[in-house]
């Protein structure tokens, strides 16, 4: 079974754009990654996957296609792929999958979404059927009041304050201040956080990512076709789980059973650990979801994310940096491009090219990209050309 690997990946900025169609930051994303590439012919070019959910553009019916004839790629079969949040991560997947099986040897896999063409009515409603339909959004729950709910639970499970969520906000800011694509290139202070208008409590606007437009892509090789592009990167495991729609419907409210199944996996496949980690990009559309995935990825054991976070662990300078693009809190979380986006930030950091956010000479990196409130998580685990054998540098967050 051939290996597959990142030889390209790019991304449009992100942010509000309520007059560029999808096709354009489409095109955006495309030559971005093109470009990382060195070039890429589109007649080699044998799949591509694209994930979306819809929201905005207009374009329900056959987006994919629309998108990849767009860009050059005529003919070349292209296949939606929609789950939630989680559907360009579920679409990189999918890309990965085709290239094992050695049935393509290079294909493209990316996303897109745009949300702020659209009523904030409208919005809200296609953010809210992310989630369980009939019994939580007909019943009046906004997305926001479903993470507030697991916020509030683990705050009293673990008896954490709110200012460790509000760490959560200023470090990706900080990080994502830096970062030219990003929706919200400012930092925030500790303050400003915790003084936010309250959303859901216990969640103030500062905990929650914003509403974005964007598209990110990647090129996806096999080994053989690889070895003709200047940079690759690995994609040594993948990982993928799916749960109950409804959070109400689950037995605990303080985890994702569906990251900590997809995490696993990953794992288990690339040989490796937590520990064995030098940076991640993890699914931060609320800041609680961030202190959960450090738990359910196995940053730390259960209970001790705040103390984490709140050590400086995931800062840029700590022992595994933790959404060094700024996450989907200050990059923007345009619901489609989001898994993609992470792919684009772990390829960077792993080439060399993430500029001033690049980290010293990381060597393996996990992107994890979760569907609603949990209903679906993919984890993929990316390594550098010529990484060391797991544990054998001495580096991640069990240092």
């Amino acid at each position: 079974m051939s290996d597959a690997y990142l030889v390209g990946a790019g991304q449009s900025d992100f942010g509000a754009f309520p007059e560029e169609s999808y096709r354009s930051l489409f095109r955006a994303a495309y030559e971005a990654a093109e470009g990382s590439a060195g070039g890429v012919d589109p007649g080699d070019v044998d799949e591509a996957y694209v994930g979306t959910l819809g929201v905005g553009g207009r374009q329900l019916g056959l987006p994919g296609p629309a998108v990849t004839e767009h860009v050059g790629l005529h003919g070349v079969p292209c296949t939606r792929v929609e789950n939630a949040c989680a559907a360009s991560g579920y679409a990189l997947r999918s890309a990965v999958m085709a290239v094992k099986s050695g049935m393509v040897d290079l294909t493209l896999a990316g996303g897109f979404e745009v949300m702020t063409d659209a009523s904030s009515e409208a919005t809200r409603y296609w953010l809210g059927v992310s989630g369980e339909t009939e019994w939580e959004r007909m019943a009046g729950t906004t997305f926001s009041g479903v993470y507030a709910q697991m916020a509030d639970a683990y705050m009293r499970e673990y008896g954490v304050e709110r200012e460790s969520l509000s760490r959560v906000a200023v470090k990706n800011h900080a990080n994502g201040a830096k970062n030219p694509r990003a929706h919200l290139r400012f930092t925030c202070s500790l303050e400003d956080a915790e003084s936010a208008p309250v959303v859901a409590d216990p969640l103030t606007l500062y905990h929650c990512c914003p509403t974005t437009d964007g598209a990110a892509a990647v090129f996806v090789a096999s080994e053989e076709v690889a070895a003709s592009f200047d940079d690759r990167v690995r994609i040594a495991g993948v990982g993928a789980a799916s749960d109950r729609v409804g959070l109400f419907q689950r037995d605990t409210y303080t985890s994702i059973p569906a990251s900590k199944r997809a995490a696993a996996a990953a794992y288990e496949i690339a040989g490796v650990g937590p520990d064995d980690l030098d940076f991640a990009e993890v699914h931060d559309c609320f800041a609680i979801a961030e202190l959960l995935a450090y738990e359910d990825l196995g940053f730390c054991g259960r209970g001790e994310a705040a103390a984490l976070i709140d050590s400086g662990a995931t800062d840029p300078d700590g022992r595994l940096p933790v959404n060094t693009s700024g996450g989907l809190k200050s990059k923007g979380h345009p619901i489609g491009a989001t898994g993609a986006g992470q792919a684009v930030e772990a390829f960077k950091q792993l080439t060399g090219g993430a500029g001033d956010r690049q980290l010293s000479d990381p060597r393996r990196g996990l992107t994890h990209n979760v569907g609603g409130s949990g209903g679906a998580a993919v984890v993929h685990v990316f390594e550098a050309e010529g990484a060391d054998p797991a544990g054998a540098d001495g580096r991640g967050v069990g240092a």
